[in-house]
């Protein structure tokens, strides 16, 4: 039923082309079209995935490209659409007998159309294997004045390896890593990778799928070229020809994308392997006098393990073993018996593999001998070798310190590292941007007398509502770390989100004391010399440099010259606002 159908479709070639616009992201001008195919909408052919799989079962997949390829071409030409045409053209097809035949370029001079406006867009259905012929073939088309480009890179069988081989005008990056790219670090690392890639070999990079703002901004702050998706435009059959004017607006912005930050210990994940240590082995028919001489004679080893065959049984520690044989009579009783009789058969076993943490707790559900003597590391079950409860809390130790400079665990916002990358970001794109200081007075007293952990509840919520204020999409929040803060905003009406965190502050901040204690305003406490003093509610003094591009040089100096408005904000009691405007000279602040 399908097949008389689908060949209903060749005769009367009953298939319609739909156009979907490609821009420059940098200039935001239409540089082409993809040529897509769809066929009756009345027919379970109407998708080009069901029409192709049809054609492949029954031998008629050149015939339907064929047609596909023709109908394109009419219809490009017909609507005297702009630019470069990118025709979906499979790599068997390129393969197939008779590709010298002249058939495509017979329908370019028959449409009108120059080669050098035709892109033959290469798409995987199935692997390809001969190279060299495709190739040939590529070089062939190239001769006639065609460029090539590789759809979807990263998804197909072997997209990588046809960017080597054929060295293609384009590329485009398959729609799974550009949708949701501001929410994953790990799709925009492959994004900015194949763009540098790109750029060294000579490659127009186009991005497939884009569907929001934000993409949109983060593609192009990346430095890819060309942008393709939903929200540039959907495919129809009669396109427009220049760029929606909202459009055009948001790519012109002034501005850079916020990127996603990275999982503070995820950003190099270390496994078990690394605390790998290797020590001497024993087997389980080893007797227990050869055990007594191994420690004897290393006055450092501390463990034996006990494998046979290449699987762990157990574990021999020294002090047992050593406390055990040293009891009247038992080196006698059990000097050669098996090793095993003074072996924990019970050992904390680890694949080489396990992330450090997975290893921390599971150490920390185990009894605490395992953190003493070690534990095994193994390969899919196969002894390896030993690890160490030390290296293991020597190691998570620096993670943990590493980890607080790109992200802080009690707020988990970017820490120093991130925080300076954006802000050379924004100076390196020359835009203007505005920097905020923000830090809370009288916390200390506050953490001795309420507590740390109500004092981290406060570091958690200013956290909170700093985040909440600022527009995810433009503005970067920061906790640089104790109770102090930095906000660099790129929306325009930064200082109306400065004021209305201020309120924010005033009124929730007042809740985390005793109802005695907020009707007075503060509280009684011993200073460091045991003087009874009063102490008033936290407030938030929050100093702001509005940065112009070339005015300063450095993170370092944006940080000096926030840091200098904060302390001038300090200087007004309550929640205050001090706005520096070094350029005009003049110094504004606000009290609340």
């Amino acid at each position: 039923m399908l097949l008389l159908r689908l060949q209903e479709i060749i005769e009367r070639r009953q298939l319609s082309a739909l156009f979907q616009p490609i821009i420059n992201m940098q200039t935001g001008t239409v540089v082409g079209y993809e040529g897509l195919i769809r066929g009756p909408s009345d027919s379970p052919l109407h998708s080009p995935m069901n029409l192709f799989k049809v054609a492949r079962a029954n031998g008629l997949s050149a015939e339907v490209e064929h047609l596909c390829r023709h109908v394109v071409l009419e219809r490009f030409a017909a609507q005297e659409l702009p630019g470069k045409l990118f025709l979906n053209v499979s790599p068997e097809s390129l393969l197939a007998s008779g590709i010298h035949d002249g058939k495509t370029l017979g329908y370019i001079h028959g449409a009108g159309i120059h080669p050098d406006r035709v892109i033959i867009e290469l798409t995987e259905t199935q692997p390809t294997y001969d190279y060299d012929l495709l190739r040939e073939a590529v070089m062939h088309y190239r001769s006639m004045g065609f460029q090539i480009a590789i759809d979807d890179l990263g998804e197909g069988f072997s997209s990588l390896r046809l960017w080597s081989e054929l060295r293609p005008e384009y590329v485009k990056i398959d729609m799974h890593f550009v949708q949701g790219i501001n929410l994953d670090p790990v799709k925009l690392q492959f994004v900015r990778s194949i763009q540098e890639i790109a750029a060294e070999s000579g490659t127009t990079v186009i991005a497939e799928g884009i569907e929001t703002q934000t993409e949109l901004l983060l593609i192009r702050d990346l430095g890819v070229g060309c942008g393709q998706g939903y929200h540039i435009g959907r495919p129809q059959a009669d396109p427009a020809k220049t760029l929606p004017l909202d459009l055009a607006k948001t790519l012109s912005l002034n501005g850079i994308a916020v990127y996603p930050q990275k999982n503070a210990f995820g950003r190099n994940l270390v496994t078990a392997l690394k605390l790998l240590r290797i020590v001497p082995v024993v087997s389980p028919d080893m007797h227990n006098n050869h055990v007594y001489e191994l420690f004897s004679s290393d006055p450092e080893l501390q463990i034996i393990p006990v494998v046979a065959d290449g699987t762990p049984l157990g574990l021999i520690s020294r002090p047992n073993f050593i406390d055990r044989f040293a009891r009247p009579y038992l080196r006698e009783l059990y000097g050669r018996k098996s090793c095993t009789a003074f072996m924990d058969g019970d050992p904390l076993i680890a694949d080489k593999d396990s992330s450090l943490q997975e290893l921390s707790q599971k150490i920390v559900a185990a009894d605490r001998h395992h953190l003493m003597y070690g534990f095994v590391i193994t390969d899919r079950g196969r002894y390896l070798g030993m690890g160490t409860g030390h290296d293991l809390m020597r190691e998570i130790t620096e993670m943990q310190i590493t980890a607080a400079r790109y992200a802080n665990p009690l707020t988990l916002l970017p820490g120093n590292v991130p925080i300076d990358e954006h802000i050379d970001r924004l100076l390196g794109s020359a835009v203007h941007f505005t920097a905020c200081y923000v830090d809370l007075d009288h916390f200390k007293p506050f953490n001795d007398v309420y507590g740390y952990r109500k004092g981290d509840d406060v570091i958690q919520a200013v956290g909170r509502i700093l985040s909440e204020h600022c527009d995810p999409n433009r503005d970067f929040v920061g906790h640089i770390g104790g109770d102090d803060f930095i906000l660099l905003f790129q929306s325009e009406d930064w200082e109306d989100r400065c004021r209305a965190f201020l309120d924010r502050f005033a009124v929730e901040m007042p809740l985390f004391y005793t109802e005695a204690d907020r009707n007075r305003g503060g509280y009684m406490s011993e200073d460091r010399r045991g003087e009874r003093v009063f102490h008033p509610l936290i407030s938030v003094s929050a100093g702001v440099v509005k940065v112009q591009p070339g005015q300063y040089g450095s993170h370092h100096q944006i940080a000096a010259a926030a840091a200098d408005a904060k302390k001038q904000a300090k200087k007004i009691a309550g929640n205050s606002l001090f706005i520096e405007r070094r350029t005009a000279g003049v110094f504004t602040c606000d009290s609340d």
